[in-house]
């Protein structure tokens, strides 16, 4: 059995590596569509909205119901996008570590 201080000493590391982990996360952009394209929301992996694009042809007053659920459509594609790169990332980051097995993150 390790020291208790070389248990904390990996404790204070893996910390300092999620943390830098999950700060670049928020570097990570994806792209969520909805509409063929029409509808595009850019978001961070960490899941800020960077942009929304709507196509011009969209905006008819008499669709108004038809744009905003894929409005709503391309937002739930980029978080899902969004989910999968930081679960990736942080897949990434703690393949090296050594956890316990069956030891899950709190992200």
């Amino acid at each position: 059995m390790k020291d208790i201080n070389d248990i904390l000493a990996m404790a204070q590391n893996v910390q300092e590596e999620l943390t830098k982990a999950q700060e670049g996360l928020d570097t990570i952009e994806v792209e969520g569509a909805s509409g063929g394209g029409l509808v595009k929301v850019k978001a961070s992996a960490k899941g800020r909205v960077i942009s929304l694009s709507i196509d011009d042809s969209l905006l008819v007053p008499a669709e108004k119901q038809m744009l905003e659920d894929l409005v709503v459509a391309a937002f739930n594609d980029a978080r899902a996008k969004a989910d999968a790169a930081s679960s990736a990332e942080m897949a990434k980051m703690t393949s090296g570590l050594p956890l316990p097995p069956g030891f899950k993150l709190p992200f």
